[in-house]
């Protein structure tokens, strides 16, 4: 059975054209807002990659990427839709010439055929990917922190924004962020799973960033999946806040320091994957080749969901849904685009 909320007495406060309007106005001010926060520029992102060059992320590691292959190259490796921007942002900064401080955004759209769809998954993912040159001894828990915080006023100052355009959204992140570590949750609540602790951990806080992300808890278990080959998972997490809406854990951004040579030596070795250091992209940062950065992704449906009181997020996005979730969105309100 799907993971569905159909909240009673839902309405809309906007139609669907008003509702457009508003994605817009969120887009943009967030996007702005970001940009200013981090010294980001805008460039233009690939939809595909080639597999063979590494930089497909490779998610939780068994989500199968949507591919085809091209008329004029038919001997070649099908071409894959990116997953998301992860490695390829890396391999851009150097070769776009970013220095270190300075940093890079993207419009990131990518198809997950293996999505398990509810109020707030698609099959369709749009987000914001962003990049940041940092140096060697930033590599650190104190750099993460602060950027977190600095997405987090970014998010705040777009709610705020929202609510002085529309009287009906009320604010409801709080003044601050609270930082909490995977272990440290699952030693607070030994008996309940992840998402189980990340629902307890926002609903208490507002706003929470659970860090620490991809290696094994004390109770031999991961909190979440992560690849071995872009975020250090003792320097990455998520940007979570509560969905009263849905009385729900709502992830907006996910995000970390990545690997250095080190660090993608040691965490391709503990997830069995050492071929991948034969990879271009693998390959260069065990050389040393590509800069030490910073970065994440931030969904845009998410936060046009979060900030516009939307109750599904394809009130927000196009995509595609089973027919039972289409009947049962509209017996409720709901409009799926």
């Amino acid at each position: 059975m799907k993971n569905e909320i159909f909240p009673d007495g839902y309405s809309p406060a906007l139609s669907i054209r008003e509702t457009e309007v508003a994605i817009k106005s969120v887009k943009d001010y967030f996007e702005r807002e970001l940009a200013k926060q981090l010294n980001l520029t805008r460039v233009s992102a690939p939809l595909f990659v080639r597999p063979e060059t590494g930089l497909n992320d490779n998610l939780n590691g068994v989500e199968r990427p949507v591919s085809f292959d091209l008329k004029e190259q038919p001997d070649q490796a099908a071409l894959e839709i990116v997953h998301s921007l992860a490695k390829w942002k890396r391999f851009a900064l150097q070769r776009y010439g970013f220095h270190s401080g300075e940093g890079l955004y993207t419009d990131m759209n990518a198809i997950r055929r293996d999505e398990d769809t509810d109020n707030i998954h698609s099959i369709f993912v749009d987000q914001w990917d962003w990049e940041k040159i940092i140096n060697k001894e930033e590599r650190n828990e104190h750099t993460l922190k602060k950027t977190v915080m600095s997405v987090y006023e970014a998010l705040k100052s777009t709610e705020m924004h929202m609510a002085r355009k529309y009287n009906y959204i009320k604010p409801e992140l709080p003044e601050q962020i609270c930082f909490v570590t995977s272990q440290e949750l699952e030693n607070e609540y030994p008996d309940l799973t992840a998402k189980e602790r990340e629902y307890k951990a926002a609903k208490s806080h507002g706003a929470v960033f659970i860090s620490q992300i991809g290696g094994i808890l004390n109770s031999g278990t991961r909190h979440d999946g992560r690849a071995p080959d872009y975020d250090d998972w003792q320097l990455n997490g998520d940007i979570i806040v509560y969905y009263p809406l849905l009385d729900i854990a709502l992830e907006l951004s996910s995000m970390g320091v990545r690997v250095d040579e080190d660090r993608l030596r040691e965490q391709l070795q503990i997830s069995n994957c050492m071929d991948r250091a034969e990879l271009p992209f693998q390959k260069a940062v065990l050389n040393k080749e590509l800069p030490y950065t910073i970065g994440g992704g931030i969904g845009q449906s998410r936060i046009c969901m979060f900030f516009l009181k939307k109750a599904h997020i394809g009130e927000v996005q196009s995509s595609v849904w089973t027919p039972e979730t289409m009947e049962n969105a509209d017996s409720h309100s709901i409009t799926l685009l």
